[in-house]
């Protein structure tokens, strides 16, 4: 692995105006905040946050639900297991295996003015490794082949490094458990969990995704990109978790290179009026990007998550260009890339890849 600094709370460089770490107080494990909840935070439209957030791996209980013997087990040294991993794990946070999600959230954080009907706009600013390690696992008889793995039932963990080749950090992980790293892949982190809370006093699963974003797990929504989330609640109350080094879409196994990020995001907020002229009417959160426009689609069952996707994405160039919706479907067709966000997470996730370089070549309106 990599020398790296391990970025322990309240230990390293802080990009964002202000600065929120994660501990009991600042985190929920495996349900999401609703409207009910206190804030944690309370800031401006504008406000750049830099948030520390938690990977689930090696803190859960098939996995012992004690880090620091977990990665030590791996090679890891016991300073470079984080602080606040090894907290959560070892503290009363309510926590059921088999009932609430992995997943740590760190938030919920209030901004002012949002109310129900606008979009909470997150830009992801700054994404920087916490440890130079990470695990995908696949657990439960879930994945995309549930029934086949794991074989024998029992949770399997792939422990991966990240290591420098070239001067570029690679993930790691070798050809058979426990032998030695011969694969080296991509590194491009991002938040699988972005999302705001949803109305009422009920904290959902932090599994499925939804039109409160959540456990949206789009690989896209690196640094520079923005998501759109349609608030449910006053002041939005927006959270961010689930952080990755690396993803595939589909994210087959169940999970990918998961592991532990000090991300730093922008929070604005889009009034409706002006949301419904940049989208249309948001049902699922959209992505932005440099090169795409990107409307999602969720639905249990993939084909219909699909038709939601197609639909939105319809949606959006009818509201952006003026599209005629017969126009928008054949240029879809021609033009655009329908991808697999995840299919793990229950309710699955479709993503569109509109290329907005499309609609300046020949002048049309923005």
């Amino acid at each position: 692995m990599i020398d790296q600094p391990t970025l322990h709370r309240g230990t390293g460089d802080v990009a964002g105006d202000v600065y929120l770490p994660a501990d009991g107080g600042t985190t929920f494990w495996g349900r999401l905040p609703c409207a009910a909840d206190a804030p944690v935070l309370t800031v401006d439209p504008g406000t750049a946050v830099t948030i520390d957030t938690i990977s689930h791996e090696g803190i859960l209980e098939d996995q012992g639900r004690d880090p620091r013997a977990f990665f030590t087990a791996h090679g890891v040294e016991p300073e470079q297991v984080l602080d606040d991993a090894i907290e959560i794990a070892a503290s009363d946070h309510p926590h059921t295996m088999a009932v609430d999600g992995p997943h740590v959230v760190t938030g919920p954080i209030a901004v002012r003015g949002a109310r129900r009907g606008d979009l909470l706009k997150i830009t992801v600013l700054d994404t920087t490794r916490r440890v130079p390690y990470g695990v995908v696992s696949n657990r439960h008889n879930k994945g995309a082949l549930p029934g086949e793995f794991p074989p024998d039932g029992v949770t399997f963990s792939a422990f991966c490094g990240v290591e420098e080749i070239d001067g570029t950090p690679y993930g790691t992980m070798p050809l058979v458990p426990g032998g030695e790293p011969a694969v080296a892949f991509g590194l491009d982190p991002f938040l699988g969990i972005m999302g705001v809370a949803t109305a009422g006093d009920e904290r959902l699963h932090s599994v499925p995704p939804g039109p409160h974003g959540g456990n949206i797990d789009i690989s896209l929504t690196t640094v520079g990109s923005s998501m759109y989330i349609p608030v449910q609640a006053d002041g939005a109350l927006a959270y961010v978790g689930d952080p990755h080094f690396a993803m595939g879409d589909g994210e087959v196994a169940l999970t990918a290179l998961e592991a532990s990020l000090r991300a730093t995001v922008r929070l604005d907020v889009v009034a409706r009026e002006d949301a419904s002229e940049m989208f249309g009417e948001l049902v699922t959160p959209l992505v932005e990007t440099s090169e795409f426009l990107v409307p999602t689609g969720l639905d249990e069952d993939l084909d219909v998550a699909m038709r939601n996707c197609v639909r939105a994405a319809i949606g959006v160039l009818g509201a952006r260009y003026g599209m005629h919706p017969q126009q928008a479907l054949a240029y879809l067709s021609a033009a655009t890339d329908f991808d697999i966000s995840q299919v793990v997470d229950i309710v699955k996730g479709v993503h569109a890849k509109i290329r907005t370089a499309d609609f300046t070549r020949l002048g049309a309106r923005p």
